[in-house]
């Protein structure tokens, strides 16, 4: 069987080479390649991708060898429906392999038609490696390898003005074009660069902080086989993501002229502030996520879809988002329901079975990040407790209780939080008095929270009795008091 190729691609085109990509991992192939093969078919983008990588060469060396093709699977939710559809992705014209072919970096800089440049290199990518050196052919980390590439450029065009590029870094990392921008003049002054470097960087680049959204499993190594009949072709770098995506860029609003999404029908916003919509993404997808968590796994199910498919959890989880998530968010009410509505047809997905044991992973630091907030917002601006939330955290101590039923709970944390659970759950025995001093020291416990979670007009003693009714009654029955609760309202 033939592997994938342009000779096997009816109509290729060749498009200039107008981006250099930091990356040659499965999301941002699923997510930015595909986007720029989308603004080509549709805008007058015109343009295509040279990607490098920040470590191995395999990619590198795969990518070249299909002449920069591969599959993509999109598979999900869509309107309503799943739906599962491929497509043959062109956007990128070559790799370069950095430890083999570093001179074609440097020539690449000098290239008058690069505009932009993309990254993923993983949270700790952006970060500042106090060995790098200009003449290293590549220097260590992926800044200092920007920043060699910035000022061959700088040098290739004598400081013009108008060779300055269009950065957006899609870690994940708050302000994460910020913070690339940072250690790249950090390198610029450490190397001696000269201070017209340094006002080139600023003057000439833009850098933009980043918000990304799409669940990319990557490649699908239990069905290749089934897909290879399906295609007709060898495809060593098929990739799988799913339907739902957003890119949410903060950045000046002729980035937009030059980047044109709007007009491909594609979920990128540009924004002055991408704050509030981190916010919502932090708190309406992973805080459901969190808070769904203990209660549906107690509740006897396993999956994020088994959850809102649930008559109960479903109602649960929905009521959760709509009724005490949302109302502490700032953006439009439109926005936000569209939003979780989104989230929630995306956590129905029936093509990616995602386990709720392994969202459990650190899930007190989770619930701080993730749920808290919007708790303590709820309280700020209704001055009540949003029920379902605190129903939620003492469904979590009883989850690191470690029992689901006879069966034992795997749990995974750090260990003065497991200890602190071990010596609480051990000393119980059955009372009201127990609960709520079970209840008083997790609360109490500063090194999570940063706080005395006691200290919130009547938590706990909403907490304790929420987990009395856990421990009494299980989560079937407990669960309906908070439902019956919140349906009198």
């Amino acid at each position: 069987m033939k592997k994938l190729n342009k000779n096997l691609v009816e109509g290729y085109k060749h498009y200039p080479e107008k981006v250099l990509q930091f990356g040659e991992g499965n999301f941002l192939r699923a997510f930015v390649d595909w986007q720029i093969a989308v603004l080509n078919e549709t805008t007058d983008f015109n343009g295509s991708v040279v990607v490098v990588q920040p470590r191995g060469t395999k990619k590198i060396e795969l990518l070249n060898e299909q002449d920069g093709l591969y599959t993509l699977y999109l598979q999900g939710m869509k309107d309503g429906k799943a739906v599962k559809e491929h497509m043959v992705i062109d956007s990128i014209k070559r790799g370069i392999n950095l430890f083999t072919q570093y001179d074609e970096y440097v020539k690449l800089a000098k290239n008058p038609e690069l505009r932009f440049i993309f990254s993923n290199t993983t949270e700790a990518g952006i970060a500042y490696d106090e060995s790098d050196c200009l003449e290293d052919q590549p220097q260590k980390s992926f800044p200092g390898k920007l920043t060699a590439f910035l000022y061959h450029r700088f040098q290739a065009f004598n400081g013009d003005a108008t060779k300055g590029m269009i950065i957006i870094p899609c870690e994940l990392i708050e302000r994460n074009g910020k913070k690339l921008k940072e250690i790249v003049v950090q390198y610029a002054e450490k190397w001696n660069l000269g201070e017209e470097f340094v006002q080139w960087l600023h003057a000439a680049n833009t850098f933009c902080n980043s918000l990304v959204d799409r669940i990319v499993p990557g490649f699908p190594k239990d069905t290749i086989d089934e897909i290879t009949e399906e295609l007709g072709y060898k495809d060593e770098l098929v990739v799988v993501g799913e339907q739902y995506h957003l890119f949410v860029i903060e950045g000046p609003k002729w980035v937009k002229n030059e980047f044109p999404a709007h007009l491909a029908g594609l979920n990128t916003l540009f924004v002055d502030d991408l704050t509030p919509y981190r916010t919502s993404k932090v708190r309406i997808l992973n805080g459901a996520h969190t808070a769904m968590t203990p209660v549906s796994y107690l509740y006897g199910l396993d999956t994020v879809a088994e959850t809102v498919d649930h008559p109960v959890m479903g109602s649960f989880i929905k009521e959760l988002i709509f009724q005490e998530i949302i109302p502490t968010l700032d953006l439009s009410d439109e926005e936000l329901r569209d939003f979780a509505d989104a989230v929630l047809e995306r956590f129905k997905n029936p093509f990616i079975k995602h386990f709720l044991m392994s969202i459990s992973l650190n899930s007190m630091s989770k619930y701080k990040t993730r749920n808290l907030p919007s708790l303590l917002e709820y309280v700020n601006r209704k001055k009540e407790l949003p029920k379902k939330l605190v129903f939620s955290l003492a469904a979590l101590i009883a989850f690191y209780k470690g029992k689901r039923g006879a069966d034992d709970i795997h749990l995974e944390d750090d260990q003065d939080i497991l200890d602190l659970f071990r010596q609480q759950w051990s000393a119980f025995d059955g009372t009201m008095e127990s609960v709520r001093t079970i209840v008083s020291h997790v609360l109490s416990f500063e090194k999570n929270w940063e706080m005395d979670l006691n200290a919130v007009p009547g938590l706990t003693d909403a907490v304790a009795c929420y987990l009395y009714e856990i421990e009494t009654k299980g989560m079937e029955k407990a669960i309906e008091v908070v439902l019956t609760e919140t349906a009198k309202k």
